[in-house]
């Protein structure tokens, strides 16, 4: 899987350069945009690292910040990398582009932090209990449905490769979420035993949030997920920044500033200090299981 990674950091890394670069030269985003003969918006996709970046493009920028030729070619290696795939390319529609980012960041995370408070995170959901959500919204046609139940289990196969090594997952649920039945108890009782499964990983830990807590910093942050990234190749770059994601029906927001990231590992502090133990929690979800299988 090592080419699964695909071409979501190079674009984030690229993007965040010819930002600064466009910064430093004092040349605002409107300005770029009429210099160049390109919209404003392509310029902000390109700085968000949004899609693929043609090398032209990358040249054509970097002339009217006034790069140097060093760091042009450097930029222009990174465009050539903004084309590759990640395997998620193969589903099409099924992945929305505003989701396609998230699943390429989470490809090449270190260490993803995550807290849920509705309902089981895709990467830890069984098929049935993916098809029983996805049948909650009635928009998608049952081929639809299926492809979009298909790249969540593929997403769960970075908890397991060995190349690039599989990231460490620490998962924070809230109780309502494990008592929150969906698709009947039999499905809902595997998809305990699933997480019950998963946390036996070496490199993934689930907790629980107890209701009895009472209220608690993720009451208002709602879900979200924290993304920490491994050292560049060879260590001599810095690490891609850690990144936020916190997502709604339509859309997501990817929050990366310094103030932002500051807020949200206090949440996680908080979350991290009131959630039960590992295992704990295992006895809690075994505990479910047992009264779901009883009713």
């Amino acid at each position: 899987m090592t080419e699964d990674v695909g071409s979501t950091v190079p674009r984030r890394q690229l993007g965040r350069l010819l930002r600064q670069y466009r910064t430093e030269a004092g040349v605002t985003l409107d300005a770029a945009a009429e210099a160049l003969e390109y919209s404003r918006q392509k310029i902000w996709r390109i700085e968000c690292g949004m899609g693929p970046v043609r090398v032209l493009d990358v040249k054509a920028m970097c002339e009217l910040y006034g790069v140097s030729a060093e760091m042009t070619e450097a930029m222009r290696g990174l465009a050539t990398e903004t084309k590759s795939k990640g395997w998620w390319h193969a589903y099409g529609d099924a992945v929305p582009s505003w989701f396609e980012l998230y699943v390429g960041l989470e490809s090449a995370a270190a260490h993803l932090r995550r807290y849920d408070e509705s309902l089981i995170p895709g990467i830890l959901q069984t098929k049935e209990y993916a098809h029983a959500l996805y049948r909650l919204g009635g928009r998608l046609s049952d081929e639809e449905r299926e492809r979009a139940v298909q790249v969540r289990l593929q997403r769960q196969a970075l908890l397991v490769r060995r190349l690039p090594a599989a990231p460490r997952l620490d998962a924070v649920l809230s109780e309502a979420v494990l008592r929150r039945v969906l698709g009947g108890p039999e499905v809902m009782s595997l998809q305990l035993d699933q997480l019950i499964k998963l946390s036996g990983l070496p490199n993934v830990s689930v907790r629980v949030l107890p209701l009895a807590a009472g209220p608690q910093p993720g009451a208002v942050a709602g879900s979200f997920v924290i993304l920490d990234f491994p050292p560049t190749k060879g260590g001599r770059a810095a690490p891609e920044p850690s990144v936020v994601y916190s997502e709604s029906l339509t859309g997501a927001l990817y929050l990366d500033k310094p103030d932002e990231m500051a807020a949200y590992d206090r949440v996680w502090t908080g979350l991290d200090a009131l959630a039960l133990g590992e295992a704990e929690s295992r006895d809690m979800i075994k505990r479910l299981i047992g009264e779901m299988r009883h009713d």
